[in-house]
């Protein structure tokens, strides 16, 4: 079993940035990659951006260039830095994790991008 806990979120004005962090517990060893989604009012959960425990990070190309997402193996957790925020931005934040066996979800980050 994974468990994974959201931070970070929160209330941005347009042009400014926000660093979201995604920490895992339990079999941590059995995760593969790591990843950010994120689901609008009303909308369909899309990709952000993916992240193996090597370190090779793959983005929804919307994302690319204003999103970065890392990783900290050390501290079993994942990032997403996120500049430039638009009003579009605006939704739930998720981290996923795969392992051969299952995918684990986290409860979620709001993330509000308003004057």
């Amino acid at each position: 079993q994974v468990q994974l806990v959201e931070s970070g979120g929160g209330l941005v004005q347009p042009g400014g940035s926000l660093r979201l962090s995604c920490a895992a517990s339990g079999t941590t060893r059995t995760i593969f990659d790591m990843g950010w989604y994120r689901q609008a009012p009303g909308k369909q959960r899309d990709l952000v951006a993916t992240i193996t425990r090597s370190g090779s990070s793959n983005y929804a190309d919307s994302m690319s260039g204003r999103f970065a997402i890392s990783r900290d193996n050390t501290k079993n957790t994942v990032y997403l830095q996120m500049n430039s925020l638009k009003p579009e931005d605006t939704a739930v934040y998720y981290c996923k994790a795969n392992t051969y066996g299952a995918a684990y979800w986290g409860q979620g980050t709001q993330v509000t991008v308003s004057q």
